[in-house]
């Protein structure tokens, strides 16, 4: 194992010298201000780049200390960096490899620096890869302390041991642990890109171009909009916090006035309240949780309002306010309470982490928090999409694909019903409202027609979820609890197969993609 701490220019350039790949990994840590922070480290406004590695080939990396407290650093870090920035940042005759790119591309930014291509995101790769003979590797099996035990079988020194507690500027540059635990992370990120390729190259060569061409400088712009985050209205959120407390507080006490003292807790799922719905009230159990208990889920509320309007109509009022309860609850706790966590007292802004493929459909996910599930306009009574703010002398400008799932399907399965559909410029929804209820295009395209709004709602949960496999059963429970129609589940089966046969390249198409599979 050859790693080595770099204390001079020449030694950076000598090792880099005509490499065509270089792996990289930066070490952070926090300013003074925020070192009392958790997770302040990994934030590029309260942190910086402590140090960075290098590597061109198996078993060999350098660590370039820049701001270490202790021990040596090189001088000059910002000709060191600026060298970096033309040499590999920027390069592009050089391929630059990372595990988990986003966050090396957030630091670089900050110093307004963005990673060109060519780029190789070896987390991006990990997802594309098998980790058994079905199964495709998620976000929690790319993590490269996971990755290496099991690709290489070696264990990699673990932060906290190699640390102690203290902040990776706290440690001596020149120790031999500090630079093993650098230099690893951009030698196993490099070892990782090779043995990726070759696995695509005799696999999924497929794969291999979408990680280079398309996740890779993905990556890189997730790390841009990370940094730049969300401008939120800190003060319009802080009013309607404590109106959405009010507005709790009023529920709870009519809930209390309907069942007297029963504890609901903060989402009416307590014990106490199954105990009462189920044996006070003797309700029938409609649902029953994966241990066989009583469910008290919102399904549950769904299917119990349900029941008690044919039998108890008394208690139909106790569901709806359970109903509203529960949302304003979601309001308060994830939309209020938890954005107003997640705001960056250094940026006055709310930074969330962008997955490009943290969910099984293809769609971006976000945490920390997940800024992509804010409420529709009719189900957000205070307005949350309205306390996203644009900085001053800019606009928000909001844009959305249309349909693009259906898009992107029907390119595939080469449908020309649908090609058709696209190619005019015609509505998909309603052709497929023909397709389903064998009525004239014309018809389904009415607004003003028998059944427009509630067939069409079928026809668009029913273009979705096909595309996804769903099966009769699963479109009865969207409709039923998405969209409130009660569909019997003989109508959803007629339902898919008239759609299917409407559009026949669409099942061929997705029997052969499951033959592939």
């Amino acid at each position: 194992m050859s790693y080595t701490c770099a204390l001079s220019l020449k030694k950076i350039k000598d090792y880099l010298a005509g490499a065509a790949v270089v792996g990289f990994d930066f070490e952070t840590s926090p300013g003074e201000e925020y070192r009392s922070e958790e997770r302040a480290a990994l934030d590029a406004h309260k942190a910086s780049i402590t140090g960075v590695s290098l590597s061109v080939s198996e078993d060999s990396g350098i660590y370039i200390p820049l701001r270490h407290k202790t021990g040596r650093n090189i001088q000059k870090p910002e000709a060191v960096m600026d060298y970096l920035r033309q040499a590999v940042f920027e390069n592009a005759t050089v391929v630059k490899v990372a595990h988990n790119l986003a966050f090396e591309s957030m630091f670089l930014y900050a110093l307004q620096v963005i990673v060109q291509p060519p780029c190789y995101d070896t987390i991006a790769a990990a997802q594309l890869t098998l980790k058994s003979g079905t199964a495709f590797r998620g976000l929690s099996d790319s993590g490269l302390k996971t990755l290496v035990p099991q690709l290489f079988h070696v264990e990699l020194p673990d932060f906290e041991t190699v640390t102690g507690g203290r902040f990776f500027d706290e440690l001596n540059p020149q120790d031999q642990e500090t630079v093993r635990y650098a230099c690893a992370d951009s030698d196993y990120a490099l070892r990782l890109y090779h043995l990726f390729n070759g696995w695509f190259d005799k696999y999924l060569p497929r794969h291999r171009r979408i990680v280079e061409q398309i996740e890779s400088p993905t990556a890189v712009y997730c790390g841009l909009m990370r940094y730049n985050g969300l401008l939120m209205d800190q003060a319009a959120m802080e009013e309607k916090q404590a109106e959405a407390e009010q507005r709790l507080s009023a529920i709870r006490e009519e809930i209390a006035f309907l069942i007297g003292d029963v504890e609901i807790g903060a989402n009416a799922s307590t014990s106490a309240f199954k105990s009462y719905l189920y044996k006070d009230l003797g309700l029938p159990v409609v649902k029953t949780t994966a241990k066989y208990q009583e469910a008290a889920d919102d399904e549950t509320m769904i299917l119990l309002a349900d029941w008690c309007r044919e039998n108890r109509p008394e208690l139909t009022r106790l569901f709806e306010l359970v109903q509203e309860y529960r949302r304003w609850g979601k309001i308060k706790g994830t939309y209020l309470d938890g954005y107003l966590r997640h705001i960056n007292r250094a940026t006055g802004r709310i930074h969330p982490d962008l997955m490009p493929l943290g969910t099984e459909t293809g769609r971006f996910a976000a945490r920390n928090p997940n800024m992509q599930n804010c409420p529709r306009k009719d189900n957000d009574p205070i307005g949350i999409r309205s306390m996203i703010v644009a900085p001053e002398g800019c606009v928000l400008l909001s844009l959305d694909f249309s349909q693009i799932e259906l898009r992107v399907g029907a390119f595939y399965c080469r449908d020309e019903k649908m090609l058709q559909t696209y190619r005019s410029g015609g509505d998909i929804h309603a052709q497929t409202t023909s397709v389903i209820y064998h009525i004239p295009f014309e018809q389904a395209a009415d607004k003003s027609a028998e059944h427009y709004k509630e067939r069409r709602t079928i026809a668009k949960n029913c273009n979705f979820g096909v595309f996804f496999g769903l099966f009769p059963k699963g479109l009865q429970r969207t409709l039923k609890f998405k969209a409130g129609l009660d569909t019997p589940l003989a109508e959803c089966d007629k339902i898919i197969a008239n759609l299917k046969a409407g559009y026949p390249q669409l099942s061929l198409w997705q029997d052969v993609v499951k033959r592939q599979v």
